[in-house]
């Protein structure tokens, strides 16, 4: 069994697809990984939990365990209400995998997760108000201010992707409609696509072409790969994006004036096509437009292991 001088944490990320399981030293690297497909239920999710779990500790001598998790969770990190991709609903997860991992263990929101990773190790580091913009299949979103995660009362704030910016607009599987997620997220440049290559000036663009005979390929990676070969339905699709991106932004900069923005999440990996112009109609957007100053934009470092490697640094926390 292998083993380091400080401890080392499991870091959990759990997705849609898959549940994913890394082993993290105290430097933030990951010297090990495994992953199955994501459970259906509460019994079957906390066993492959464990099953993972015990596959890396076979190997590796492990103290503590973080879960970063796309839910609701308590104030006091104890309990998840409820989340889209995972089966609990209101169960105490902290207590439940202690007692069988016989480990400590940390749960917390994703986006939290990879913005204390980001904080510790990545594009934040000592940035003292700063929010982390992850946008993948929605849009997540974290505050810290002086090292500390800002929860709001109730453990779910901030919820910056279901603000409404289009009253009346597209619906959200929130329940509301026009959220700025509805524009701004990698689902949004599908339905923005749609909307685009029905247009006249697009209908023999290479995106409307490859839609009419295959649609069910359609994604927002197909569209940005398209953008950079030029398409210009592709271009005007993340032209879109773009600016929904930016007035967002000016929306986080006019409530909480931070002075750093990290953009991550699936579409950072793609920022060079469209955080220019974001920052344009951010900086005209915002408040005071010329006369304050704008927080820095920056893109993730960690890429989609900031949640692991975040939630075991937090971890880590119960054995120092």
């Amino acid at each position: 069994m292998m083993s380091t001088k400080a401890p080392l944490t499991l870091g959990f990320d759990i997705g849609g697809t898959n549940l994913r399981g890394a082993v993290v030293d105290r430097n933030g690297t990951i010297l090990d990984s495994a992953q199955i497909p994501t459970p259906s239920s509460e019994d079957m999710m906390e066993r492959g939990i464990v099953h993972v779990a015990n596959k890396l500790r076979a190997s590796w001598d492990i103290e503590a365990c973080g879960l970063a998790i796309a839910g609701f969770i308590d104030p006091d990190l104890e309990t998840v209400s409820y989340g889209p991709h995972v089966p609990w609903r209101n169960a105490p997860v902290r207590e439940r995998l202690e007692s069988k991992l016989g480990i400590p263990v940390r749960i917390e929101h994703d986006a939290n997760s990879a913005a204390w990773g980001e904080y510790r190790f990545g594009a934040a580091m000592q940035a003292r108000t700063w929010v982390l913009f992850a946008i993948g299949t929605g849009i997540g979103a974290t505050l810290m201010v002086d090292g500390n995660i800002y929860r709001g009362a109730f453990g779910v704030a901030p919820e910056f992707g279901h603000l409404v910016v289009v009253p009346g607009g597209r619906s959200c599987s929130c329940g509301k409609n026009g959220c700025l997620e509805r524009y701004c997220s990698g689902t949004a440049l599908e339905e923005t696509a749609r909307e685009v290559i029905g247009c006249a000036q697009f209908e023999e663009s290479e995106l409307a072409r490859a839609y009419r005979d295959e649609p069910e390929k359609l994604s927002g990676r197909v569209i940005m790969a398209a953008a950079k070969r030029g398409d210009p339905a592709a271009l005007a699709v993340v032209n879109n994006f773009a600016m929904w991106l930016g007035h967002g932004l000016s929306i986080v900069s006019d409530v909480l004036d931070p002075e750093l923005i990290v953009i991550a999440g699936g579409v950072a990996d793609e920022a060079t096509l469209y955080l220019d112009k974001a920052q344009e109609v951010y900086s005209e957007s915002i408040v005071g437009a010329g006369f304050r100053r704008l927080a820095r934009l920056k893109t993730a470092e960690l890429g989609s292991a900031a949640g692991m490697i975040g939630v075991s640094d937090l971890a880590r926390e119960a054995v120092v």
